[in-house]
């Protein structure tokens, strides 16, 4: 909470023994005789705490409250209402129109303090719930993260491709528009492992993955890890010409990195087989349908030598 206090009265003497109570508690008092100069230091000024007269002249207590209220929603700001009036009615309208306290008039300078000192309690409260508000919403945030990424490579995990996938099904089903899976496996992955050991293994799969995710270059294509050594892409509006430029693309990224693998019968470094599958009407009335299409065409692919891609 900001240390400066508005005090709204159209009294110069109330306003200068309010001033003298709050300089006491040191805190900053800034003063304004009307509701209308109140609203002006109000933005200016940016207060901690307002204590707002109810009979003025021109824009009144009430007023002047909700018009602060409306400008500034957030963050809180401690409005107490001063009024010689002590009916239960004015109590009740001072809280309807923004109040949080309502004081007769004289306030002693000791119930001033009193009150100003709850109401910087209150404050200090509020700021720490919307601490752990904010803290909550990140750790959300971080939680939906690692809900949705395969922990080891990074990228989207099996059950955020099921999940996309789905949805992208549906969609290109209603457009009528084109949608392209791609099972990837990377070739003789266990002799790899049993070669160079499972760290190295775990990077051998990091490297591969950010290969896919640098040939899938639109932001709605999709890269997962789908279990162990194999990945799968999900290309929405796109046919089966166009995931072969990405396959390719891919092949192509994978090769650059040129990562030893002496162990492989395919190749002296790694490599790996896709299997392609794209939207057909005809064809696909369930997307795992077409999920099983793409994993047949992977199987062709590693049956005629690996390294290669095959399309149903």
């Amino acid at each position: 909470m900001s240390n400066t206090v508005l005090i709204v009265d159209d009294s110069a003497t109330i306003r200068a023994a309010l001033a003298m109570a709050v300089r006491a508690m040191k805190l900053e008092p800034v003063l304004a005789e009307s509701g209308e100069k109140a609203l002006e230091l109000f933005a200016a000024a940016a207060p901690g705490m307002v204590l707002l007269d109810v009979n003025m002249a021109g824009i009144d207590g009430y007023e002047t409250a909700r018009r602060m209220r409306a400008a500034r929603p957030e963050p809180w700001v401690p409005i107490i209402f001063l009024s010689s009036n002590e009916a239960d009615q004015n109590l009740e309208q001072a809280i309807e129109c923004g109040g949080d306290d309502y004081l007769v008039k004289p306030v002693s300078a000791t119930v001033l303090n009193a009150k100003i000192r709850a109401m910087q309690r209150l404050d200090k409260m509020q700021q720490r719930l919307h601490e752990l508000s904010q803290e909550l919403t990140a750790s959300n945030r971080q939680l939906e993260t690692i809900a949705q990424q395969d922990g080891l490579t990074g990228i989207a995990n099996r059950r955020t491709f099921d999940h996309r996938a789905g949805l992208q099904f549906a969609h290109a089903v209603r457009q009528k528009e084109p949608l392209s899976f791609v099972m990837c496996d990377v070739d003789h992955f266990k002799a790899y492992n049993d070669k160079y050991g499972h760290p190295a293994g775990d990077e051998c799969l990091k490297q591969v993955a950010a290969a896919l995710a640098r040939a899938s270059k639109r932001a709605t294509d999709l890269v997962a890890r789908y279990g162990g050594e194999e990945f799968a892409l999900l290309l929405p509006a796109t046919p089966s010409q166009g995931a072969l430029k990405v396959i390719d693309n891919a092949r192509a990224e994978l090769a650059r990195l040129a990562l030893p693998h002496v162990a492989s019968q395919t190749a002296a470094v790694v490599t790996f087989s896709a299997g392609l599958a794209s939207y057909d009407a005809e064809r696909d009335n369930r997307v795992d349908e077409l999920i099983q299409r793409a994993d047949q065409a992977l199987y062709r692919a590693k049956h005629l030598g690996r390294n290669r891609t095959e399309a149903d």
